[in-house]
């Protein structure tokens, strides 16, 4: 079924409300993806490589026309300490977050929080001369 006939179905908002279970077919990995085991009633990521499709403007309102496909670029830790992935539409842009299912997988959630300490955004070379222009030693103590 796809997304407008989708979408006729259900009223506006009918997700918000409304537990889905609907199972689908990741569009990047091309994995099978189910809401069991998921430890929520709404699936809206794929475990394995944690990509999304650009379906909801709010959450679970399923008005956005874009459809695109939202990679994971970012994880942040929400106030309650459960972790959320943060997703950008590659088609327009568009960022959202969505908390992180029990059967994600932990080594790409990892490689995605360590990717700023893996990617810096200075050359590691040069760390000595700039903490010395910075007025340190430039030098780790020993």
């Amino acid at each position: 079924m796809n997304r407008e006939n989708k979408r006729k179905q259900y009223e506006k908002g009918y997700y918000k409300t409304h537990s889905c279970t609907d199972s689908f077919t990741c569009r990047v990995c091309g994995r099978p993806v189910v809401s069991a085991g998921a430890g929520s009633s709404h699936r809206n990521h794929c475990p394995n490589c944690l990509c999304s499709l650009h379906l909801d403007l709010e959450p679970g309102d399923r008005a956005a026309d874009c459809g695109g496909i939202m990679d994971p670029v970012g994880v942040w830790v929400r106030k309650n300490g459960e972790w959320a992935v943060i997703h950008r539409c590659r088609r327009c842009g568009h960022l959202s977050s969505n908390r992180v299912a029990a059967d994600d997988n932990p080594m790409k959630l990892m490689s995605i929080a360590m990717r700023p300490l893996s990617q810096p955004p200075f050359p590691l070379e040069r760390i000595e001369e700039m903490t010395a222009l910075m007025g340190g030693e430039g030098c780790l103590r020993r």
